[in-house]
């Protein structure tokens, strides 16, 4: 009888699958990192523009920690949301806010130095960048295979965060110096709005307008499981707990770093650009490298000793490095890549919450995505309680000690296919014990068990 094999040989896949991305959504990688490099313009020296209009750090910090409430609530909104309108609709209400309210926040806010209608607008349109962005990746969770689900979040993750921060600030390095602060966000606004067009009329899947069927469930009771499945499956809200603390020191550290290493160790702005430049260029490259690496050594080992472990230790680089060793600008960056590299650990994050509930992924996915939006506030507002209370030394180990409680967190996400195969581990040493001990001798431990 002939046989014939059940998956499509390497060599057979398109090119971009062989490189883990669904082709059908490459046009839209493309588009993500151009909206998310006009996002990112303004990561880098947002604050310190802010502090140069005389306004004090503590409102500083509630103007990004208002932005965070409102990107969390977006985050949390995107995945289900995605389940009810499909994830290009979702994609285009994120662009649409982004420009409705970019447009006030510059004309009416920063013009004017206007604190209250700077962080109103600011806000507002903190709605805009997760639901463009989360909704894409549910589009990609939606309709990649899962033998490189993880690389094609990977890639996701390094449109986004190759723009946000890392060719955003660079960007911003050249512009400023050239055209001063208030034209850069101009600038910037004209990258997020062709982005954002280029990724929705370029991607042509049909996927991104399909909505999942709702049977007899009411639109309303499907908005809550994006909340309900954190306790009906538990490992989802342990994932979620994971996913707010991936990012919270990236955001705190927009908050603060500019300022310590501006005014405190002596580096100039340009030179603070090109560090966060390099340090998420890293991670951009360790996004990539570290979904390829968690597809064959277990997504849950990657988080828990690459992305939490790694976090723990280089958070504290960040203070540390340039304590010691002042405006050493090599030194300095070489601590940023070593953080960067280590963040990019947590890519596996959204391929771990899509498997855990394969029968609710939109849901799952608005958990993961609101820890990720969580993060955009919670750094902030812990920036902003720790500093005048325990300084920057602290705050830096205030997050490293967050990093560590991921670490146990994350240990425990193992996924239904891990229980199964340590199951069978189990049931064939217990078989294999018998049988030694039946012919008086030893059998040697089986390979791949933890």
């Amino acid at each position: 009888m002939q046989s014939f094999p059940l998956t499509a040989s390497p060599q057979k896949a398109p090119w971009l699958e062989r490189i883990g991305m669904k082709p059908e959504l490459s046009l839209g990688y493309l588009g993500l990192l151009f909206f998310m490099i006009g996002d990112g313009v303004e990561a880098g020296y947002l604050s310190p523009y802010l502090l140069s209009m005389k306004f004090p750090e503590g409102k500083i910090a509630l103007i990004f920690t208002l932005y965070g409430i409102t990107a969390a609530i977006a985050s949390w909104l995107s995945g289900v949301l995605s389940d009810l309108f499909g994830p290009r609709l979702v994609m285009w209400a994120g662009l649409s806010i982004w420009i409705a309210f970019e447009i006030p926040f510059l004309l009416l806010g920063i013009a004017h130095a206007n604190f209250w209608m700077i962080a109103l607008t600011y806000m507002l349109r903190g709605f805009g960048y997760p639901l463009f962005a989360f909704g894409f990746l549910v589009w990609i969770t939606r309709i990649t295979p899962h033998r490189y689900l993880g690389t094609a979040v990977g890639w996701f993750w390094c449109a986004r965060t190759g723009g946000l921060p890392t060719l955003g600030s660079l960007v911003a390095s050249w512009a400023i110096p050239h055209y001063g602060p208030y034209a850069t966000l101009w600038g910037s606004s004209f990258l997020v709005l062709g982005g954002g067009l280029f990724a929705l009329l370029g991607v042509r899947d049909n996927n991104g307008a399909r909505r999942i069927p709702l049977g007899n469930a009411h639109p309303f009771a499907v908005l809550l499981s994006g909340v309900s499945i954190a306790w009906k499956e538990p490992k989802v809200g342990l994932g979620g707990i994971v996913a707010t603390i991936t990012t919270t020191s990236e955001f705190g550290f927009l908050v603060f770093l500019p300022i310590y290493y501006i005014h405190v160790v002596g580096f100039t702005l340009e030179q603070w650009l090109q560090i966060l430049s390099v340090m998420f260029a890293t991670n951009v490259v360790c996004n990539l490298a570290w979904g390829k690496i968690a597809d064959r050594i277990g997504w849950r080992m990657t988080i828990t000793f690459a992305g939490s472990c790694g976090c723990a230790v280089t958070t504290l680089g960040l203070y540390y490095v340039p304590h010691i060793w002042g405006a050493n600008f090599i030194l300095v960056t070489l601590a940023g890549m070593a953080y960067g590299a280590a963040l990019a650990g947590f890519v596996p994050i959204a391929a771990i919450m899509a498997t855990l509930a394969p029968n609710s992924r939109g849901a799952a996915m608005s958990i993961m995505n609101l820890g990720s939006g969580m993060s955009i506030w919670l750094g902030p507002a812990i920036a902003g309680v720790c500093l005048p209370l325990i300084g920057v030394a602290g705050t830096i180990w205030t997050f490293a000690v967050i990093y560590v409680v991921a670490a146990f967190v994350s240990f425990s996400l193992k996924i239904p296919a891990e229980v199964a195969g340590e199951e069978s581990i189990l049931l064939q040493e217990d078989c294999a014990s018998g049988s030694d001990s039946a012919h008086g001798s030893s059998n040697s431990k089986l390979p791949g068990r933890e």
